[in-house]
């Protein structure tokens, strides 16, 4: 996890905003530092843009971060009607690339190819508590619902449906708002958990997918424009593009749809859960072929 962010902007709260947005952070959770003011100049000469270093105050646990004390007062409120709980605003998910990257930075790009899934990380043995497939999914199915109460979802119905290894989970509640979150946060860190649940009691690897009314389906479409609509952008401007962090199975979906593309390459940098994709334009390799 990054605790610390340099960000350069034109002035001094444009660049707290863009180290608060890298590292999710609300300005009471932040320790805000102004390295340099940013100076306007005159007619473009003697510009100079501002830095701020924004530090995390404390590191919160993923339990934490499901279970605000008031999970409503941040969530959408339209939780009468589940189907309009998806993040109405993509384009919020796009901020050009800072000139001074995050401290910890890995440029590795992400193998794509792979699935989606934990490794075992120990032996079976290990794992005393291990029971057959199904009792270990009903145990996540439990465990979701308990946990979802304590959130302040309400009564929650749990659809389980197995395609081999894969075990879906699709959660149905009347306040599906609370268990989704803002772009799907909270629904990713339930999934997280679920995961957890299962790696610890399943005799063999399963992957968990958490889902709440088709949440799933509504997030990949926004995603995918979000890839193709970032593609135009970079191609038209030639200036790479920052995407706001998500989670791998997130990244890779964007990196598969832009995989083919000839204008723009993506990889990975920092460090989860704040890892976000970069769009670049391919400017080096076509200037090679054209001389």
């Amino acid at each position: 996890m990054i605790d610390k962010y340099t960000a350069q902007a034109p002035t001094t709260e444009e660049a707290i905003e863009k180290g608060l947005k890298a590292l999710a952070l609300t300005r009471d959770e932040a320790i805000i530092e102004v390295v340099e003011e940013g100076k306007k100049g005159f007619l473009g000469i003697g510009q100079r843009d501002a830095v701020v270093t924004v530090r995390r105050k404390e590191t919160k646990s993923l339990l934490d971060q499901i279970l605000p004390q008031n999970p409503e007062q941040d969530q959408p409120k339209e939780t009468e009607s589940p189907v309009s709980e998806e993040p109405a605003e993509p384009e919020a998910a796009v901020e050009e690339t800072e000139r001074v990257q995050p401290e910890v930075v890995d440029t590795e790009a992400e193998d794509w190819d792979e699935e989606d899934e934990e490794e075992f990380d120990e032996e079976l043995s290990e794992h005393p508590e291990t029971v057959d497939d199904q009792t270990a999914i009903q145990k996540v199915n439990d465990y979701l619902k308990a946990i979802s109460e304590v959130m302040g979802a309400g009564p929650v119905d749990v659809e389980i449906e197995q395609e081999g290894s894969r075990v879906y989970f699709n959660m149905t509640t009347k306040k599906a708002g609370i268990i989704i979150g803002h772009h799907g946060k909270v629904l990713n860190a339930l999934q997280s958990l679920a995961q957890v649940q299962l790696h610890k009691y399943a005799s063999r690897k399963l992957t968990a997918i958490v889902d709440a009314e088709g949440y799933r389906k509504r997030r990949e479409e926004t995603l995918r424009n979000l890839a193709n609509r970032t593609a135009k952008k970079v191609s038209r401007t030639k200036q790479p593009v920052v995407l706001e962090p998500m989670p791998a199975f997130e990244r890779k979906l964007i990196h598969r749809v832009l995989s083919a593309s000839e204008d723009v390459t993506t990889h990975s940098e920092g460090k989860e859960p704040h890892r976000y994709l970069v769009v670049e334009p391919i400017i080096e390799k076509k200037s090679i072929l054209n001389n």
